[in-house]
């Protein structure tokens, strides 16, 4: 594999109850990768995410990600918002904007991560706060003109339609300068010509923003037509890894997940 090791998972397992959501999941992603994680519903796709992540603590297992400070282990005890300024970010599967702010602002609070700001300045209105004022203006409209959503910075998020939500929440996880971006079913509620740009955009935003994209994704045109690997789970264990063109072809994966009308079709 070419390019500098992003991520390396090693045997990462979590239990709940006595019952293994996932068990001795291993992968390794590279800088620039496109790769996509899929399986059937309640196969484990999101509680790894969610383990990247730091929602959840794994029950055993090592993560270790070369992110802003360097190679570092993701030990249980770092926060989501520490591994957010180390490098990783992600979206949901049920969108999680603030709805009741404008679609600006949401973009905004992502932004203030990097602010160099202190309470003096905010107050006083010293220059470095102007400065950090019109950066992030600035970054919001580029972020923004991105999605072509720049003339709906001033509404509600939550009166976006759904496929706008869900745009913005990748401008939202955009802006907080990832190295590495988890996208957990980006497409999900868009109508085919809504998928159709965002495989453009996410495209695009891999190679403007330098990013390794780990995706969780249903819609198997968007998978293929984008992601250059692809890595199959089914009751929380893989099953196959490879080209999208192997996976297609797997008797297991056609088996557990994909079946012969959707890989004729995909």
């Amino acid at each position: 594999m070419n390019g500098n090791l992003r991520l390396r998972v090693q045997d990462l397992s979590i239990e709940f109850g006595g019952l293994k959501a996932v068990s001795d999941f291993s992968c390794e992603l590279y800088d620039g990768e496109l790769v996509g994680l899929i399986g059937p519903n309640g196969a484990g796709k999101t509680t790894v995410f969610n383990m990247l992540s730091g929602i959840y603590t794994p029950s055993s297992g090592e993560i270790e990600f070369r992110g802003r400070q360097g190679i570092a282990r993701l030990t249980k005890n770092m926060s989501p918002a520490k591994r957010n300024r180390n490098g990783i970010a992600r979206t949901f599967q049920n969108i999680r904007l603030f709805s009741n702010l404008s679609v600006e602002d949401n973009i905004r609070i992502a932004l203030h991560a990097g602010r160099s700001q202190n309470p003096v300045d905010v107050l006083l209105r010293l220059k470095r706060f102007r400065t950090d004022e019109l950066r992030m203006g600035v970054q919001t409209d580029e972020l923004l003109s991105l999605f072509n959503m720049k003339n709906k910075k001033g509404e509600l998020a939550g009166s976006l339609p759904y496929g706008e939500q869900r745009k913005l929440e990748i401008a939202r996880a955009l802006a907080s300068g990832p190295c590495l971006l988890l996208l957990d079913e980006p497409a999900a509620g868009m109508n085919p010509q809504e998928t159709e740009d965002l495989m453009k955009i996410i495209g695009f935003i891999r190679n403007e923003f330098r990013l390794t994209i780990l995706l969780i994704e249903h819609d198997m045109r968007l998978v293929m037509g984008i992601c250059e690997r692809l890595i199959v789970i089914d009751y929380g264990r893989i099953i196959a890894t490879g080209k999208p063109e192997e996976i297609q072809k797997n008797p297991s994966v056609i088996k557990a997940y994909l079946g012969t009308e959707a890989v004729d079709d995909a």
